[in-house]
């Protein structure tokens, strides 16, 4: 099947408009610049009762930012939501809008963590800050007069790699307790042979060649890459991990990986909820107000979250609070 309509539109002007080097072929600081005007596209979000940004510390010493975007003065649950871009990168501002439409169609706070980026930070610094941003999450959102909300993990991505990492360690080390993980296009393995990643098809806003670039600004030493905490694929046990939501794109080079890990997940007992969204390129879930695709899988994420939460729109609309 091929791109759907909007989408085929999409890549038609972003050809037109393309500079003259790949972004495989950037620093990663050009590579920034050349995509941070993405973020115009996706204009304003929902208002919200609340928006906080802070600066949390990492386990270096170091620093990172967090947004929390709060819908209602009573959110019914917590979403830390970790941004893509391949490590490397993407910022809150990028995910304010993306952030702000979770909140306000699901009820629940939203915990935006930009953790530090690679070549500068590379891993495991960006494992260690998403990490800490859910750790924080779970002390200072979810833990809230004298209840504890339901706390989801949430990712896209680069950031839905970290999201799966950060649900085995909260297994591992018995808490948080996750009500759930929503993995969105997931990079779980670094095997360039797979067949989406060969598929001419597939080679649009993120190609073979980037993810190649990624991996190389993320974890340069290819010995690396095997480690669970990298590749969550490669984790030797995945029993006991929290139910998973798992959205795939029909043309991404990252496809056959993510629904390796569905499988490997569903082949441990975990309960998985896996949709393939067909005509949809890797990008299309965080493009905002631009790809039809996203507004329906976002709806799905959101209508799942609800579930968690036990809230219905009726009663997120008699909440809500705008200013």
């Amino acid at each position: 099947m091929s791109f759907d309509e909007a989408t085929s539109a999409f890549l038609t002007a972003a050809a037109e408009n393309a500079g003259d080097r790949p972004l495989w072929e950037m620093s990663a600081p050009e590579a920034r610049e050349a995509t941070s005007g993405l973020s115009e596209l996706y204009g304003p979000g929902p208002e919200m009762h609340e928006v906080q940004d802070l600066m949390i510390p990492g386990d270096d010493g170091g620093e990172f930012s967090l947004r929390v975007l709060t819908p209602s003065p009573s959110p019914a649950a917590v979403i830390v939501y970790f941004h893509g871009g391949g490590w490397v990168l993407e910022n809150l501002t990028g995910y304010d809008t993306l952030g702000r439409q979770l909140a306000a169609k699901s009820g629940a706070a939203v915990v935006l963590v930009e953790y530090r980026k690679a070549p500068e930070h590379p891993f495991p610094i960006p494992v260690d800050d998403a990490w800490a941003g859910m750790k924080w999450a779970e002390e200072h959102v979810a833990r809230k007069d004298g209840k504890s909300l339901p706390l989801i993990v949430a990712g896209d991505s680069a950031g839905a790699n970290l999201a799966a990492v950060v649900a085995q360690r909260a297994r591992d080390k018995g808490a948080p307790a996750l009500a759930q993980q929503i993995l969105v296009c997931p990079v779980t393995d670094a095997d360039f042979t797979r067949d989406s990643y060969r598929d001419p098809e597939n080679q649009t806003m993120v190609s073979i060649e980037a993810m190649q670039w990624f991996w190389d600004q993320y974890v340069p030493d290819a010995d690396l890459r095997n480690e669970p905490t990298a590749t969550p694929l490669n984790a030797r046990d995945l029993t006991g991990l929290a139910p998973a939501l798992v959205i795939t794109a029909e043309h991404d080079v990252l496809r056959d990986e993510g629904e390796a890990y569905v499988e490997a997940l569903r082949n441990a007992g975990v309960d998985v909820e896996h949709h393939r969204w067909s005509g949809q390129m890797h990008t299309f879930f965080s493009m905002v107000n631009v790809l039809p695709g996203s507004a329906e899988a976002i709806e799905l994420v959101t209508d799942r979250i609800r579930d968690i939460a036990g809230t219905t729109p009726r009663q997120l609309d008699r909440e809500s609070v705008s200013n």
